[in-house]
C-alpha cells in the first residue's frame, strides 16, 4: 500500500493557481524555472515528486514564497481529510483552523490582527501544557 502525502497535492493545486491568477503558461514557468515543459505538466497533474529543490525553483519563478506553496490551500477539510486517506493532521489545538481567503486590504489588516492575537493565545496555551507535563526520564 502506498503512502499518500497531502503536501504533494496542496502544491500543485497551488502552483496551478498561481499560475492561473497571474496568466502564466506552463510553458513560461518551466523557462523561468529551469525545469523542462514536461516536468511542470506532470507537478501540474500531480504526477510528478518534485524535491525541495525543484519546489524552490518552481516558487521563486512564480514569485511566491514556497510555504505559502505547500501551506495555504483553497481545499477545504473534507478534501484534505480524503487525500489524507482518513483525518488530515492537524497543527492548531481544537477550536482553530487556518483558512486561505481572498479579502480586501483592510479586512486583510483587521485578519492579520486576529491572528497575531489567536498565535499569543495558542502560544500560551501550549506554554500552559508545556508547564504542566510530568517530568519523565
Amino acid at each position: 500500500m502506498s503512502r499518500h502525502f497531502i503536501y504533494h497535492d496542496i502544491f500543485f493545486t497551488n502552483v496551478l493557481r498561481v499560475l492561473d491568477e497571474r496568466k502564466i503558461s506552463q510553458r513560461e514557468l518551466a523557462e523561468r524555472a529551469g525545469i523542462s515543459t514536461a516536468f511542470i505538466s506532470d507537478v501540474a497533474k500531480g504526477r510528478s515528486n518534485p524535491s525541495l529543490r525543484t519546489m524552490e525553483a518552481i516558487s521563486v519563478a512564480l514569485d511566491t514564497p514556497l510555504p505559502t506553496l505547500l501551506e495555504s490551500t483553497d481545499l477545504d477539510r473534507k478534501t484534505l481529510d480524503e487525500l489524507a486517506g482518513g483525518k488530515a493532521p492537524q497543527s492548531l489545538p481544537p477550536g482553530y483552523q487556518r483558512i486561505c481567503a481572498v479579502m480586501t486590504d483592510y479586512q486583510a489588516f483587521l485578519a492579520l490582527q486576529w491572528d497575531e492575537a489567536n498565535r499569543q493565545k495558542i502560544k500560551g496555551l501550549r506554554a500552559h501544557k508545556k508547564r504542566n507535563k510530568p517530568n519523565s526520564l
